[in-house]
């Protein structure tokens, strides 16, 4: 599954994942800025992958200075992070809701999972879920709207609707992203859609090359003000 979502294979895949670490280096530190986060607090990681080859994968465990405050899910078995990092507490979970009570945690962290869900509505309620369980989130997610998606590496199809996106895809063989549940980018006006008033929540950027290329987003869950 880890090639399927990476593209481990392409010529340029190396290359990406090194650009990939130092925007994930920026929305870190904008995490920390934002969010704050005292030593005390627990986080919850959303979204840990199994993948040891990448060095952008994983980054808010091999970055965050409190690790022993961390509880790391993933749907996929992500035992070998165990060894990489002990202070952390991994466990598999389920797609859906997550097994953890209202405000369980502080702060929920959830990086480049968003597009992975399935269709709006999937997306709609895993944000929900998120922010069911924690008091403050940061979430980043691929910009539909930037040139490349980092995904395939491909350039502007992205852009096309959806539908043709995806025919496109399968007939360039990423037969696994062309399917809606493994790949559906999303705008920021889809993101503000989701949210609606159930949290007080901001939308800023990480750029690069001077083009916004992940939307972030982050605030205090709750209904916001009408």
């Amino acid at each position: 599954m880890v090639k399927d979502y990476f593209s481990l294979g392409h010529p340029l895949a190396a290359f990406r994942s090194q650009m990939s670490l130092h925007a994930r280096r920026s929305m870190f530190k904008r995490f920390m800025d934002e969010i704050q986060p005292s030593p005390a607090d627990r986080i919850l990681d959303v979204g840990v992958t199994p993948d040891l080859q990448l060095v952008d994968s994983n980054y808010f465990e091999a970055l965050y200075p409190y690790r022993k405050q961390v509880t790391a899910v993933s749907i996929e078995d992500v035992t070998p992070l165990v060894y990489v990092y002990p202070e952390v507490a991994f466990r598999q979970v389920q797609p859906g809701p997550l097994p953890f009570a209202d405000d369980e945690f502080d702060v929920v962290f959830c990086s480049a999972v968003l597009e992975h869900v399935g269709n709006f509505e999937q997306q709609e309620a895993f944000l929900a879920e998120l922010l069911r369980v924690s008091k403050k989130f940061y979430i980043t997610t691929p910009n539909r709207w930037y040139p490349v998606d980092f995904h395939t590496i491909l350039p502007f199809i992205h852009w096309l609707p959806k539908g043709l996106h995806r025919k496109l895809l399968k007939l360039v063989g990423h037969d696994f992203l062309a399917r809606e549940e493994n790949l559906n980018l999303c705008a920021a006006s889809d993101v503000r859609r989701m949210m609606g008033d159930r949290a007080h929540f901001n939308i800023s950027y990480q750029w690069f090359l001077g083009l916004p290329s992940n939307i972030l987003i982050f605030g205090e869950s709750g209904t916001a003000d009408a």
